[in-house]
């Protein structure tokens, strides 16, 4: 996306990149509450999702996609990894759904919370993270001693 984004006016066009919906990978991130910004029920979503992830699935289902370097303000950690915003033009300029299938935003981040565990770099991904949850009960076993 080489243009530069402006601010918001009701007589921009949907084609517009302004006008396109912005999705952050923690909506749809099944390790969030819905008060640290999860948008689904957990059945509908995945665990730690990427913003690469996301654009994958939509560019191969035939979305226009930008990507823009911006962080979730509910996001707590400031790693590279949790960066990253996701616009996706979902309507035509007439206000018609560019698909048919993906007319609203919720119907989008159901078909990304369903596509991406399909990734190819989603197969061998369980035990990479297997690790990181015991550290987690390390640490409150070695809590639970000092008093």
């Amino acid at each position: 996306m080489a243009t530069m984004i402006t601010s918001w006016n009701p007589e921009k066009k949907h084609s517009d990149v302004e006008r396109w919906i912005c999705i952050y990978p923690a909506y749809i991130n099944s390790k969030k509450t819905l008060a640290e910004g999860r948008k689904l029920p957990k059945s509908s979503c995945v665990e730690n999702p990427t913003h690469q992830e996301i654009r994958d699935v939509l560019l191969a289902v035939g979305l226009r996609v930008g990507v823009e370097n911006k962080l979730y303000s509910r996001e707590r950690s400031k790693e590279i990894l949790y960066r990253g915003r996701i616009r996706v033009q979902i309507k035509n300029d007439d206000g018609t759904p560019v698909k048919s299938e993906f007319g609203t935003r919720e119907s989008v981040m159901k078909y990304i919370g369903e596509s991406i565990p399909k990734l190819k770099t989603r197969q061998n991904r369980p035990a990479d993270q297997q690790p990181q949850s015991t550290q987690a009960s390390n640490k409150s076993k070695g809590k639970k001693g000092r008093r």
